[in-house]
């Protein structure tokens, strides 16, 4: 009852923090990239490292490289969805689809981020989430040049769907899957992520030492998925 008491509140808090953004966002309108952002908040992500990651986010969105980034595309503009996972029926879209075209609009969504409360907890169903962010992607308003889902999470897929088989789906249909391993619980894990996790064109990995390290990494991953030009690089990154 008590684990029912707290999934409704934090459904409440999510609800509120998933309304759609107040400045004029018109349906329709392209963007460079659709980027869904897969969030890790099973069991082993304790409350410490739970707000780190989502400070790591919002603040990686305040950065002026990032909105330089995303000016530097056709469109001037992307589109983000932030989606918590856990268990396999867990997959909460916790902020809805935004775009984003200007640093005011970064920062927007950074603001909306921080107030976001957590949507649950469980084991750790990677493949999953995938299956549930190209969902988000059939849900989106804005047409995308370039479909992407950045993973982050300090564990394997261990619930679930089979992760090659979940990730060879996406890839099939056009996703780029990209990972941000958080190297606290298992030091193997970019490992696991390169081979198991990651796909589709230019698909990188880029590691977090550490909580402590998670918004400098964050930052150079958004940059590196959100800028056009970067977008020919090399498949892996360290």
């Amino acid at each position: 009852m008590r684990r029912q008491k707290k999934y409704a509140i934090a459904l409440a808090l999510l609800l509120l923090a998933a309304a759609p953004a107040p400045a004029a966002e018109q349906a329709g309108s392209p963007v460079d990239v659709a980027l869904v952002l897969a969030v890790d908040v099973s069991l082993s992500v304790n409350e410490e490292r739970y707000q780190l990651q989502k400070e790591g986010i919002a603040a990686a969105f305040e950065n002026p490289d990032l909105a330089k980034a995303i000016a530097g595309g056709p469109n001037g503009a992307v589109s983000v969805s932030l989606m918590e996972f856990s268990d396999p029926d867990r997959q909460f879209p916790v902020i809805e689809w935004t775009r984003i075209a200007s640093a005011d609009d970064a920062k927007q969504l950074a603001a909306r981020i921080r107030h976001v409360g957590r949507s649950s907890d469980g084991l750790t169903g990677i493949a999953d989430a995938l299956l549930a962010a190209e969902e988000l992607f059939d849900e989106s308003p804005y047409p995308a040049a370039r479909r992407v889902v950045d993973v982050s999470g300090d564990g394997m897929n261990n619930v679930g769907t089979e992760m090659t088989k979940a990730r060879d789906h996406l890839v099939a249909s056009g996703i780029t899957i990209n990972g941000l391993p958080i190297l606290t619980e298992e030091p193997w894990l970019a490992t696991y992520y390169n081979e198991y996790v990651i796909g589709g064109p230019n698909a990188f990995v880029i590691t977090a030492e550490g909580l402590e390290s998670f918004a400098a990494a964050m930052k150079r991953k958004l940059v590196q998925e959100l800028n056009v030009s970067e977008a020919g690089r090399g498949r892996r990154s360290g």
